[in-house]
């Protein structure tokens, strides 16, 4: 059958039908267990029972309108971002990378309107901000950058986790004007900045009145068992790019901002057609809502350091077998060598939904919901399943 659909993603052969919770079904009525959760996205699993209805309600009352009316369902969702955040106000788009997007023109206006006239910003090694030719050029992988030259000038590229090499920039080059990182790094491979560095860093744009930006698009919204990643440090930023987890399945990104970046943007300077629609709004707020009364920052860190424990105990000694790192229900198993063909053969032996990223990443993204039954069968599904891929003579 020939598709019409552009060939740019390496499809496994199985369309999925419905979900409900962390179960899925195929068109062929085969059941899964989704430890991926669409990569971060299905904060509340499938057919949530509370966000459900909210849904329903809203796609009857009002689906879109302008941006040239005020929209009480974006105040109501900004003000409860600011309040889990601490930050000042926030920008709605309809994804990460626009939100990303959105963090860069902070950045460089906030350099233009200091009297910078080329503004660069730190990116890191191995970093993903998406696939726009702004975001690509932040991106730290070559393979994403590939065949889209020329990059985006501005960025000084730095190794995770080194200090050091920030205050060596900040003494030689006087055009930085932002730090951007993912406070956890997802499709990097599960790489966590570290929290001593979080907090250096701040003290470093504090002292230089440059912005910090975390990108938490991955690791935000209650995924390592706080709201924000960077909350473990006790930091703030001064931007933060959210997206994903944030609308249970709904398209939506935001960008919060601290009292340094609020007000750099004004009418005129940034807009989005769709951003900041009354579903995804509503979508949002029920997230957030729902997470709380159901008690899922909690849960997410009991059920990732359930998972944690269970694979850690189940590979070790394995030839093959690195680490697992990562925090909470964002989880990378490390192996010595290629895993890509895990991807479908989780799915064809384990009827188990990973992800594998950095080559040799095996990445676990389960819906907050995950039940204790639930996080100890992706461990005695994986488990196996890797030991086999590891023991395989071609592997």
């Amino acid at each position: 059958m020939t598709s019409h659909v552009m060939n740019t993603y390496g499809r496994l052969p199985f369309a999925l039908s419905h979900g409900r919770g962390c179960r899925v079904w195929d068109t062929e009525g085969r059941e899964y267990l989704d430890a991926l959760a669409g990569i971060a996205v299905n904060t509340l699993g499938h057919a949530h029972p509370k966000l459900v209805p909210a849904l329903q309600e809203q796609v009857g009352k009002l689906i879109h309108c302008s941006n040239y009316y005020q929209m009480p369902l974006q105040e109501t969702l900004a003000a409860r971002l600011c309040e889990l955040s601490g930050l000042s106000a926030a920008f709605f788009c309809n994804s990460g990378l626009e939100a990303n997007e959105a963090a860069l023109k902070i950045a460089r206006k906030f350099g233009h309107d200091k009297g910078i006239d080329r503004p660069e910003i730190i990116v890191y090694d191995k970093a993903f901000h998406g696939r726009s030719i702004a975001t690509l050029s932040a991106t730290g992988n070559p393979k994403v950058q590939k065949g889209f030259e020329p990059l985006v000038e501005g960025f000084v590229r730095l190794p995770l986790n080194d200090i050091n090499q920030v205050r060596e920039v900040a003494r030689s080059n006087k055009n930085i004007v932002a730090v951007f990182l993912e406070t956890i790094q997802g499709e990097g491979g599960i790489n966590p900045t570290r929290i001593d560095v979080l907090r250096e860093l701040r003290a470093v744009c504090d002292e230089h009145d440059w912005l910090l930006m975390l990108d938490e698009v991955q690791c935000g919204i209650g995924r390592t068992g706080k709201w924000f990643a960077h909350q473990w440090a006790g930091i703030q930023p001064d931007v933060m790019p959210l997206a994903k987890g944030l609308g249970s399945g709904v398209p939506i990104g935001a960008v919060v901002a601290g009292p340094r970046a609020k007000d750099v943007l004004g009418p005129g300077n940034h807009g989005t057609t769709f951003g900041g629609n009354p579903l995804a709004m509503r979508a949002g707020i029920e997230t957030l809502r729902i997470m709380e009364e159901d008690g899922l920052l909690a849960n997410a860190a009991a059920m990732g350091e359930r998972i944690r424990a269970g694979i850690a105990e189940g590979l070790k000694g394995v030839p093959g077998f690195v680490e697992i790192r990562g925090q909470g229900l964002m989880l990378g198993v490390q192996l010595d060598r290629p895993c890509n063909e895990l991807l479908g053969r989780a799915a064809k032996e384990a009827s188990l939904l990973i992800s594998v990223t950095a080559d040799s990443v095996i990445r676990l993204l389960p819906a907050l919901i995950l039940s204790a039954d639930e996080a100890d069968q992706i461990v005695s599904r994986l488990v196996p399943l890797v030991r086999n891929f590891l023991a395989s003579p071609q592997a």
